[in-house]
């Protein structure tokens, strides 16, 4: 009697897709802050004395930028930059509607504490970018200098307002050129990401103070 043989079963391979590299979330985040950040520190520097002349950018590009930077790097997995974006981003809104508020009264506020009020954003977000400068000890040293430096812009601003309105112009002038400072790190940091988009090497960023 011949013996009959079951073909063998062939098991389908798995469909292999390729995806492309999700990138870098910070090549959008890093312009569009420098960007605002160059436009609040020629604010403080008096080059257009009118608060409201940096709206359009500080709103509808670094604002707005940061938060379309912040849903990608979540969308990676980019946790840290994605909360440092995020932060950015509220801060950048938050002033814009504290310019739209103040300059439209929107808020009701007396005239008299207004002053108390510009006293009141700054003190909040000077202690949240404090801590966030802190947590970013881990990464190299160009990041916590450029988050440094915002804290050190913001507390400057905020002696710039004790007392009444109007403020001190020279204390002004002095965060204007702080911001320009971290606007320039920042700038650098861009480069290097950059760079590194194309397939360079990227810039030497420092090292890290806490491993």
């Amino acid at each position: 009697m011949q013996e009959t043989r079951e073909a063998p079963v062939r098991v389908p391979q798995p469909l292999v897709v390729q995806v492309a590299p999700e990138g870098d979330p910070q090549i959008l985040g890093l312009p569009v802050f420098v960007l605002g950040s160059m436009a609040l520190g020629l604010n403080l520097l008096d080059y257009v004395s009118a608060g409201g002349s940096v709206l359009p950018i500080i709103f509808a590009a670094t604002g707005l930028g940061l938060l379309i930077a912040t849903g990608w790097a979540a969308r990676v997995g980019q946790t840290f930059v994605a909360g440092v974006f995020g932060i950015f981003a509220a801060f950048w809104l938050s002033y814009s509607a504290l310019l739209l508020g103040l300059s439209h009264n929107w808020y009701a506020i007396p005239a008299e504490d207004v002053a108390g009020t510009i006293r009141l954003f700054l003190l909040c977000w000077a202690s949240l970018i404090f801590f966030l400068t802190v947590a970013s000890l881990r990464l190299p040293l160009a990041y916590p200098l450029v988050i440094g430096l915002v804290d050190a812009a913001l507390i400057i601003v905020f002696f710039a307002w004790v007392g009444d309105a109007p403020p001190n112009t020279d204390l002004l002038k002095v965060a204007g050129v702080v911001v320009l400072a971290f606007a320039s790190l920042g700038a650098f940091a861009f480069l290097s990401v950059a760079s590194v988009s194309l397939g360079g090497r990227g810039y030497p960023l420092g090292p890290t103070l806490i491993k």
